[in-house]
């Protein structure tokens, strides 16, 4: 297959589904391009913060995308490039996108609150702290993982005799500074865009142009090369300022200006695709279909199992993940200046992660003989090798193989620390929320509460819990985050569409993608289930195995009784549609 077939094939129909069913769907939930925003209405100037829509685009996208639309189509492609397409266009379009547009527009209609606040208006206060708790739990994991991978990204090498080795060291210290420069331009440009009311679009070609500095300084001057342990503590000391530091000083500049690294990551893609065409190279010895279990057994990729569930489980990000809903409903929903960019945003951004998880596809798929044992295996390596190789095809970027594959790797990677913070920031809301009476602001709580939802007692207790669960082993939990993820997005689907229900609007675009995702999720569960109850039995890491056996155990208990409550719910508000 062709890889820049399937490219523009992907891009048209998301492009068409954008304009005709994102459309319709701001139609029929009543989206009013007037009615006060949460960010407008509680505006503080640290969370709910206005943002013009080209920066919160920014900000939601490169929260969302990070590494996940690159790992998972690439990780699924053993079952061949036809599921793969299949599920990224029709999960993202009438899963990821409505879940992501849905969950934004609850919350912006629930004063900025998480979907856990949903949730308490139309099913209850119980079904709201289970939310929660799971959230809470998932975020936990996300900040232990993350900060893990951001640590190793800057950690340095050593020898034998426990020094530096600064030659296999310089590519990380590299990357190290590049972050920490990148952080010093983000503060600069919030100064000067929402307090000195400078021109976004100048402020904009200074800052992009000032990225580039960065990248040369980084590149030619890294002094610091430090261990693993010293980076754990520093990323915890630096999202531990940056989840309480208001949004307009970091999280909105910051991620705005990351997103145009993402963008230039997908316009080299483009690139290198079309070009690798016009050049007759752009051929892809991937199968298109393998067979309904994955076809490690012949020497390629990694081993899935199963076609179902691991084909959704694995690509989330790229077709629906329920990080999004979070993301959306923590921090987009108290940036947004008005309703109506709520479709561009969330709408929009999960179709533009789609086209991301396509050119995934169309990297792996190109360098296929390669993604082997022993080969090239890791989905980062495997997306930079495949885009810089078919850059490489092309007469005048020959000789820019290298550096093409260097940019890729470092803009994956600030990603990365984007959704570290970020991820923060959400559990530190989450935490908050938990301890509050339905409709209750964090300025109305008293006694014991007033304390566990200060802003700065609930994020150092999430910091310390994320970074002390990354220094101990969150690997040996981290296979469970991909059903928990999906479970999420299942329950967030359910949320939505009671309260779209309760205030009289059309939900029944909500009833597949939550019933599909739902049964996934549990089928996968069971499995992991089986697994560890199979490894206790044998006494194969018993004690790692028993944790997963009850943490699995426990989410499966906790999606039968919010289905239950959002059947019931559901059920309800049809017998009164009808009376």
């Amino acid at each position: 297959m062709n890889a820049v077939v399937i490219l523009l094939v992907g891009i048209l129909i998301l492009a068409v589904a954008y304009v005709t069913y994102g459309r319709w769907l701001a139609k029929q939930w009543g989206v009013e391009p007037n009615k006060k925003t949460p960010a407008h209405e509680l505006e503080d100037g640290k969370d709910y913060c206005p943002a013009k829509a080209p920066v919160l685009m920014g900000h939601h996208f490169s929260s969302i995308a990070g590494a996940g639309p690159i790992n998972g189509p690439i990780q699924a492609a053993v079952f061949g490039w036809v599921p793969v397409m299949l599920w990224v266009l029709i999960g993202g379009i009438f899963f990821g996108a409505v879940h992501d547009f849905g969950s934004l527009f609850a919350s912006i209609r629930n004063k900025g609150q998480s979907i856990g606040e949903v949730i308490a208006d139309t099913m209850g206060r119980k079904a709201k702290k289970i939310f929660l708790v799971f959230s809470y739990l998932t975020l936990i994991l996300v900040v232990a993982a993350f900060a893990s991978i951001v640590a190793n990204t800057f950690t340095a090498t050593y020898t034998e005799g426990g020094a530096v080795d600064v030659a296999a060291s310089s590519a990380n210290a590299s990357t190290a500074m590049i972050s920490i420069l990148f952080i010093v331009i983000s503060i600069i440009f919030g100064l000067l865009v929402y307090r000195r009311n400078a021109s976004l679009l100048v402020s904009t070609i200074v800052g992009v142009l000032a990225i580039v500095v960065c990248m040369v300084i980084g590149m030619n001057f890294h002094p610091l090369y430090l261990d693993s342990t010293a980076w754990m503590v520093i990323v915890g000391v630096y999202i531990l300022i940056a989840s309480v530091t208001p949004v307009w000083i970091l999280l909105q500049p910051r991620d705005y200006l990351s997103s145009f690294l993402l963008y230039f990551m997908m316009i080299v893609a483009v690139v290198g695709i079309i070009g690798a065409a016009i050049m007759g190279q752009a051929n892809m010895d991937i199968p298109a279909f393998t067979g309904f279990v994955d076809n490690a057994q012949h020497g390629v990729g990694t081993s899935l199992g199963m076609l179902f569930p691991a084909l959704f489980i694995t690509i989330a990000c790229g077709a629906i993940s329920g990080f999004h809903s979070l993301v959306g409903s923590g921090t987009t929903a108290k940036q947004l200046d008005k309703e109506t960019d709520a479709r561009p945003i969330a709408y929009g951004g999960m179709l533009i992660e789609c086209v991301l998880a396509i050119i995934s596809l169309c990297a792996v798929g190109y360098i296929w003989k390669q993604y082997v044992p022993d080969g090239i295996t890791t989905p980062t390596a495997v997306f930079a090798t495949g885009i810089s190789q078919m850059c490489a095809t092309i007469p005048f970027l020959k000789g820019a193989e290298s550096v093409i594959y260097s940019m890729l790797i470092l803009a994956v990677s600030a990603f990365c620390l984007t959704s570290l913070d970020t991820a923060t920031r959400l559990a530190r809301y989450m935490f908050q929320e938990f301890w509050l009476n339905p409709g209750e602001d964090v300025r109305e709580a008293s006694g014991y509460k007033k304390v566990l939802t200060n802003p700065y007692v609930a994020t150092v207790i999430t910091v310390v819990l994320g970074i002390g669960l990354g220094m101990t082993g969150y690997a040996n939990v981290w296979p469970l985050f991909g059903a928990a993820n999906q479970l999420l997005a299942a329950l967030s689907l359910m949320a939505v569409a009671a309260w779209l229900g309760k205030i009289g609007k059309n939900n029944k675009m909500f009833f597949i993608p939550m019933a599909f995702m739902l049964i996934v999720t549990i089928t996968s569960l069971c499995q992991t289930i089986i697994n560890n109850f199979k490894n206790i039995s044998a006494n194969t890491d018993a004690v790692w195995s028993g944790v997963r056996l009850v943490i699995a155990v426990l989410l499966v208990i906790l999606a039968i009784v919010i289905t239950i409550d959002s059947i019931k719910t559901l059920i309800t508000q049809r017998k009164e549609k009808k009376a």
